[in-house]
C-alpha cells in the first residue's frame, strides 16, 4: 500500500510515480520490512519513525499510536511541521468524550457527592463490588485501571505505579459516581440484549444514538487492531461475530462489543450489547455515556505508548 506509516501518501508523490523512491508502506507491511532493510544497508540506519512502527506493529502512527506525535516526529526534520504536530496534540485533547449530546462540557453535580458521602460505605461497596480502602476512600476498577475515589476531597485518582495521579476528567468522574449511586447487588441475568430491546429504546435516537461510526472507521477493516484494543482493556474474547469481546467498565456492568468485518460486498457492522439487568443499574443517559466512554477507550487503546 502506498501510504507510509508516518502518514505520507506516496501515491501522489512524483518520486514514487517515476520509480525513484519506493513506498515505506504501513508499519505492519512487507514494504516496511524491505524499506527498513534497504535503509540500514544504504544509509547505515533506518528512519526512526518507520523502525518504531515496525517494532511496535503500528500500521499508521497518526491513527494507531497512542503516543503520536512522539519525539520521532518532534525532532524532525520531517515529515510534519511543528505547527501541524501542535494542532494534533490540541485537537486530540479536545476529542475526549467528555461532552453532552448537545456538545456542552460535562459537569459533575455537587449533590452527587453529597448523597454519596451520606451513604453507608460498607453497603455501598458491597453493592458495587468495590473495595473500601480506608475512611473516605473507595478503590474502584475501571476496565484495566485502578481508580480511587476520595469522598472527603471529592476527587478521583488513577493508580500510577506506587503513586496515585489525580484525574481531571469530569466525564469519568461522573460515570463513577453514577455507577456507585445506582448499582445494586444483583446477579447478571445472563441474556444479552441490544439497544432496541431496552425499555428506554426511544432515548437512543438522534443525538443520543450510540456513536459506533468511529469504531467502524477504525476497525471495520482491521479486526486484529480491534482485538488488540479490546485485550488491552481487559476484554474477554467471545465466540460471536467475526470478533467479539466482553468488556467490564465497572464490576457489575459488562458491555459486549461484536464486530463483523467489511469487504467489497458488505459494509462492516458493530453491535454493542448489554446484560438484561443494565436498566436496573443505570438510567438511559448513563448507559449512553458509558458506551461512549468505553468506545473512546477502544479507539485509543491497544497501541504502544513509547
Amino acid at each position: 500500500m502506498p501510504t507510509a506509516a508516518c502518514g505520507i501518501d506516496c501515491s501522489v508523490c512524483r518520486l514514487f510515480i517515476l520509480g525513484v523512491c519506493s513506498t515505506c508502506g504501513p508499519g505492519t507491511s512487507r514494504e516496511a520490512e524491505l524499506k527498513v532493510a534497504a535503509q540500514k544497508r544504504l544509509l547505515g540506519a533506518p528512519c526512526s519513525i518507520l523502525a518504531c512502527a515496525r517494532m511496535n506493529r503500528v500500521a499508521y502512527c497518526l491513527r494507531d499510536c497512542a503516543s503520536f506525535p512522539c519525539d520521532h516526529f518532534a525532532l524532525g526534520p520531517y515529515p510534519f511541521s511543528q505547527g501541524f504536530l501542535s494542532m494534533q496534540k490540541r485537537r486530540r485533547a479536545e476529542a475526549s468524550p467528555g461532552k453532552s449530546p448537545a456538545g456542552e462540557p460535562v459537569q459533575v453535580p455537587e449533590q452527587y457527592w453529597d448523597v454519596l458521602t451520606r451513604m453507608k460505605i460498607q453497603d455501598l461497596c458491597c453493592n458495587a463490588g468495590v473495595h473500601h480502602e480506608s475512611p473516605g476512600k473507595i478503590r474502584i476498577p475501571f476496565l484495566k485501571e485502578e481508580l480511587r475515589i476520595d469522598l472527603k476531597e471529592r476527587l478521583l485518582f488513577r493508580k500510577a505505579g506506587a503513586s496515585w495521579d489525580r484525574i481531571q476528567d469530569p466525564f469519568l468522574v461522573l460515570m463513577c459516581l453514577v455507577y456507585l449511586l445506582g448499582v445494586k447487588d444483583i446477579p447478571l441475568g445472563g441474556r444479552m440484549i441490544g439497544v432496541n430491546e431496552l425499555k428506554t429504546a426511544h432515548f437512543f435516537q438522534g443525538p443520543h444514538a450510540l456513536r459506533n461510526e468511529p469504531l467502524l472507521r477504525r476497525f471495520g477493516q482491521d479486526l486484529d487492531g480491534f482485538r488488540r484494543s479490546a485485550q488491552a482493556l481487559g476484554g474477554e474474547a467471545l465466540d460471536l461475530a467475526d470478533a467479539a469481546y466482553a468488556l467490564h467498565p465497572f464490576p457489575r456492568i459488562p458491555l459486549y462489543y461484536l464486530m463483523w468485518e467489511g469487504d467489497e460486498e458488505f459494509s462492516p457492522r458493530l453491535s454493542v450489547l448489554f446484560d438484561e439487568t443494565i436498566e436496573t443499574l443505570l438510567p438511559a443517559d448513563a448507559i449512553w455515556g458509558l458506551v461512549n466512554l468505553v468506545s473512546y477507550r477502544l479507539l485509543i487503546s491497544g497501541n504502544p505508548t513509547v
